[in-house]
């Protein structure tokens, strides 16, 4: 199961001068066992800090979220996470990035590679199992990441913007890869992206936030068929209409 409840979510951090400042208000969610939800705003509207306190690397400063009615305070196993820099171990081949999340769980070396074998092939790359992190593309060592996350089997997969790096081509491919893992594995994923593109190719829902302190402005469930048309009015249409919520932010 993957189904994640966010209810009343807030985050404030402390400036240098002890001064509040407020990343996220109030933020209530429900997102269902394998659904794909991308999360668009402003910059600085919490999105990262809403995927880290999911991730379990922070904590909210009130309200709470359960994977499967259970509170996530910690990071565990369940929730995978992909960042938007690349996060290898530059020391470490790319199998052996791979298994060390297996190897931190305690599986016995010979099985972790073994389990890091079949993701490393599941994302294309195993004639590359040997290299390092530098001698890979962007792209590329963007799927070592998420065959890395993978590779524990995560009921949740939080992407903190993985393509944004990435040029144009790069990162159409990589989209079109990751719906792919996504159909074969059927795990949730939380996507966050500054590209209203991205966002309506890639998502079940779109969460808009708003200007920071971060609450939700909109949900706009993407009714659209896959594989999906980028160029197809339905899509034009919706693009526009996040356009406009986001303009409506910049002007606050």
């Amino acid at each position: 199961m993957g189904r994640l409840t966010v209810t009343n979510v807030s985050r404030t951090f402390k400036k240098e001068d002890g001064a509040p400042i407020g990343a996220l208000d109030d933020v209530t969610l429900e997102i269902k066992d394998k659904e794909f939800v991308c999360f668009i705003g402003p910059s600085g509207c919490g999105k990262t800090t809403l995927l880290r306190i999911i991730a379990g690397l922070d904590t909210p400063t009130s309200g709470e979220i359960l994977l499967d009615g259970t509170k996530i305070s910690v990071p565990d196993a369940k929730r995978g996470m992909v960042f938007q820099e690349y996060s290898l171990f530059p020391w470490r081949t790319v199998i052996d990035n791979i298994a060390f999340g297996l190897l931190m769980q305690g599986t016995k070396k010979k099985k972790a590679i073994k389990i890091a074998e079949k993701y490393l092939e599941f994302v294309g790359l195993e004639q590359f199992k040997n290299s390092f992190p530098y001698e890979l593309s962007g792209g590329m060592r963007q799927r070592v990441a998420i065959a890395r996350a993978l590779a524990t089997e995560p009921q949740v997969l939080l992407m903190d913007e993985p393509f944004g790096a990435l040029d144009a081509q790069t990162r159409n491919t990589l989209q079109h890869e990751l719906l792919e893992i996504w159909g074969k594995k059927n795990v949730t994923i939380l996507f966050v992206t500054h590209s209203m593109d991205e966002a309506v190719f890639l998502a079940d829902r779109i969460v808009v936030m708003s200007a920071r302190p971060g609450k939700i402005k909109e949900i706009i469930d993407v009714d659209l068929p896959r594989p999906r048309d980028r160029t197809a009015p339905e899509s034009n249409a919706l693009r526009n209409h996040v356009l406009k919520l986001l303009a409506e932010e910049r002007e606050r």
